[in-house]
């Protein structure tokens, strides 16, 4: 009987020495992480090479990838036509018109015209029709007013599309409007020249009028 008193004595106070040394092994830890930085505790890590959005288009327009680019708040109005590649994050109306390009609409961007690209990657807001040779991505915060004509559609859940969507009959489609594009030009072209050939014609005749005209002191002799 005393041993098993002398034992269960011993117990307990191995018991005691053990939770003692699990009090400092918590205080430690707790040491540890308040040393640290919040962001990390928080399982929010930062990189110090972390390059901001601005940057980055400064960079693609250096490096010549980005042709163009509409600022936020910056509002465009007519005909638009670039190559390579071509960023929106302001307001664009008119028309959008690129044969090999590709167009980027950001988040904040708003395109009020009729779009013809190679390629379209839209997040922001576009009241037109939309004509892609290759393909048109659609983000999750697009808001696409119009009808899409491409071959390839990517659509992310949340896009809003209120149109039709046709990609068998994309190529018909641009061809249509690049026909109708060269009319138009032409028609242009052709009232130009009727409009030239006319004044020529109105000064010749006032020329040949000062010609044929008789001085009146000779005329009453």
């Amino acid at each position: 009987m005393i041993r098993m008193g002398r034992s269960s004595r011993g117990e307990q106070s191995n018991e005691a020495e053990n939770s003692q040394l699990d009090q400092q092994q918590q205080q430690q830890r707790s040491s540890n992480l308040g040393s640290l930085n919040p962001s990390v505790v928080s399982g929010q890590t930062t990189s110090r090479g972390a390059i901001s959005e601005s940057e980055l288009i400064a960079r693609d327009i250096k490096e010549g990838r980005l042709s163009g680019y509409v600022g936020s708040g910056t509002v465009l109005t007519g005909e638009t036509n670039f190559q390579s590649m071509l960023r929106v994050d302001g307001h664009l109306t008119g028309r959008v018109t690129s044969e090999d390009g590709t167009l980027i609409v950001g988040s904040s961007g708003q395109i009020d015209a009729n779009v013809m690209v190679a390629a379209a990657v839209i997040n922001g807001t576009i009241n037109g029709d939309v004509i892609a040779t290759e393909r048109v991505e659609l983000g999750r915060m697009a808001h696409i007013m119009g009808n899409i004509y491409s071959p390839r559609l990517a659509v992310e859940d949340g896009a809003l599309f209120e149109g039709v969507c046709s990609m068998i009959k994309a190529r018909e489609a641009i061809q249509k409007r690049y026909n109708d594009a060269q009319a138009q030009t032409a028609e242009s072209e052709l009232t130009s020249l009727d409009s030239d050939e006319a004044n020529e014609t109105v000064n010749y005749i006032e020329t040949r009028d000062e010609e044929n005209e008789v001085p009146t002191e000779i005329a009453s002799r």
